[in-house]
């Protein structure tokens, strides 16, 4: 359990961690929208499409990383396989694999621990699942990067274990951390992808975060995407160096980043949540535009009744 008793502390915790879930769902909803032929055109032109935005799994299962943090103060690994099993909404989008073990920790008992080791060949996920879902944690623990780093790996392994998926959960959260926090210093882009890379360890994502440092002056959203991906093969190392760089061209403007990221196609709703949490997770300024909040599902009714 996390050691911070004091009240005014839980509540500024609580506070980033909520601007932060906000703003993934904001941009897990409106990235959704490009999947929808009709809405093609109007991403040319940066349009917006018409409401209501629905937003995927990448939401349900970051609702559920808040509600744990709210309740147990820390990446509790049993307490988030029951959230994520309890609110398991097949509709939502959600990957084969994490599909089929959620339905049978919740219908059959299952083990977390059992089936996510052993899944594709006992080899676990290098999905983006773990990274998607992970910026409120990095926002309420900001201010402690190595602690997020750490935490952030506990609720990756419920159902990525592999060490790229870990990676890129990682790198995420250390990225949400900071951007939240307190009197963070001033940094730079290739000083904010730097500093998060300290956190990471060697792997295929640390390497793509290394290219994506040195692609930080490229203009062109497509040759980075072609060169770090844009999450089309669904894996961590193919979509969050590419997430990183555009949430550090853009730390401070919400709306920069996700017509970037959309506009270079890819698994869209995923890097635009990734990103709208990480660039969020700053405070008010960095929030999505009222407009796009409005047109934007609401956050899971049983969410909001534990947090009222």
């Amino acid at each position: 359990m996390t050691t911070a008793s004091d009240p005014s502390d839980r509540h500024e915790r609580l506070s980033r961690a909520l601007g932060a879930l906000r703003g993934l769902a904001v941009g897990d909803a409106l990235g959704s929208q490009f999947f929808v032929p009709d809405n093609l055109p109007l991403l040319r032109s940066r349009q917006l499409p018409p409401p209501t935005w629905q937003w995927t799994d990448d939401t349900e299962m970051a609702a559920s990383v808040l509600a744990v943090l709210v309740t147990q103060g820390e990446a509790d690994q049993d307490a988030l396989a029951a959230s994520f099993a309890r609110h398991h909404d097949f509709d939502r989008g959600y990957g084969p694999a994490v599909n089929r073990m959620l339905r049978q920790i919740r219908q059959e008992g299952g083990d977390w621990r059992e089936l996510s080791a052993a899944l594709f060949e006992g080899q676990g996920s290098w999905g983006n699942g773990g990274a998607m879902r992970v910026a409120p944690l990095g926002a309420w623990f900001a201010g402690d990067p190595q602690r997020v780093a750490d935490e952030a790996q506990r609720s990756a392994e419920v159902t990525h274990r592999h060490p790229e998926a870990v990676a890129g959960t990682r790198a995420v959260a250390v990225a949400a951390a900071l951007r939240g926090a307190p009197d963070a210093p001033a940094r730079n882009a290739a000083q904010f992808l730097s500093r998060v890379l300290e956190f990471v360890p060697r792997s295929a994502v640390h390497a793509g975060l290394r290219r994506a440092v040195d692609m930080l002056d490229y203009d062109d959203i497509r040759t980075v995407a072609a060169v770090l991906g844009c999450g089309r093969r669904t894996s961590a190392q193919d979509t969050v160096p590419f997430a990183l760089w555009v949430a550090a061209r853009h730390q401070d403007d919400y709306r920069a980043a996700l017509w970037a990221a959309a506009e270079a196609g890819g698994d869209v709703d995923t890097t635009c949540a990734i990103i709208g949490g990480i660039v969020a997770s700053a405070g008010p300024h960095a929030a999505p535009p009222a407009a796009w909040t409005a047109r934007t599902e609401p956050l899971p009714g049983w969410l909001t009744d534990l947090l009222a």
